[in-house]
């Protein structure tokens, strides 16, 4: 363990290692997670930015590390890690993104209106997209993160995560999530504990609910029959927050979730327990 000087700066660092989660898995390719240990600055564990975003930062056992979230349009090669003390002294880390390449999957959907909108349809999809950012991209502080997740829905995998999709032979942006298949009405539960920080009936995604479990991790839920939970509102993991449907873009009942940090969405394999993961994928 490091030792410091037990300042009030130093405290931060003290509760980090008192809340310690498991962390994700490293997998430092696009969709995927860095796991870096860095240096305490100033005394205290430093704010660590990827892009111009914020990175959550947490203890894993007795080590501070950043966990940066990697978006899929990330291109392989170096990459550099912003560290901020909180006296501003400033440092700098690199570290190296893979090369990794994803299945394409074709899939023909019957509402025509789901792959080609309406003028009007794309006025609200507009609308929507915004209040879906703005979820997506929220930023709390707080001093502990729950990373390690439990699947929401007990069930094969229908779609991993990162397939280049083709609705109708159009192609269309990389299957950011993980599709879980269940009958209609079986129960969804929250991946983590957070508050929910929106919810609502959407074009592409249905209903859908997202959680906001501090320092920019976020998880998504759609294409919900019914949601159980309201805006505002603190859960715990595992608590019930709405029911499998089949609303909004798809193909039959089915959940998708999908996780962001310091708003990529990332592969939600790499937060759960390995064998959690193994054990509830298709062939």
């Amino acid at each position: 363990m490091r030792r410091f000087v037990k300042s009030a700066p130093a405290l931060l660092l003290l509760l980090l290692a008192a809340n310690a989660f498991a962390i994700p898995r490293h997998l430092p390719v696009p969709g995927g997670v860095a796991v870096l240990d860095i240096p305490d600055l100033d005394g205290a564990a430093p704010t660590a930015t990827y892009n111009g975003n914020r990175v959550l930062v947490t203890m894993a056992g007795d080590r501070c590390v950043a966990v940066v979230g990697l978006p899929l349009s990330t291109k392989p090669g170096e990459k550099i890690l912003e560290l901020t003390g909180l006296k501003g002294t400033r440092a700098r880390m690199t570290f190296v993104v893979d090369k990794k390449d994803y299945e394409t999957q074709h899939l023909t959907i019957t509402n025509k209106r789901m792959v080609d909108p309406t003028a009007e349809d794309l006025v609200r999809i507009g609308k929507e997209r915004k209040r879906i950012s703005a979820a997506l991209e929220k930023w709390t502080e707080q001093p502990a993160v729950q990373t390690e997740l439990m699947r929401p829905l007990a069930g094969p995998q229908s779609s991993p995560f990162g397939l280049r999709r083709f609705y109708n032979k159009q192609p269309r942006s990389p299957h950011s999530g993980m599709d879980i298949a269940a009958d209609e009405g079986t129960p969804i539960v929250a991946a983590g504990a957070g508050t929910i920080s929106e919810t609502g009936g959407y074009f592409f995604n249905g209903n859908t609910v997202f959680i906001d479990h501090g320092q920019g991790l976020t998880t998504m839920y759609c294409h919900m029959s019914e949601i159980t939970v309201e805006p505002g509102q603190t859960i715990q993991q595992g608590d019930v927050i709405g029911l499998v449907g089949m609303t909004g873009r798809v193909t039959g009942p089915h959940l998708h979730w999908s996780v962001t940090l310091n708003d990529a969405r990332i592969d939600p394999a790499l937060f759960l327990p390995a064998e959690s993961h193994a054990t509830t994928e298709t062939p």
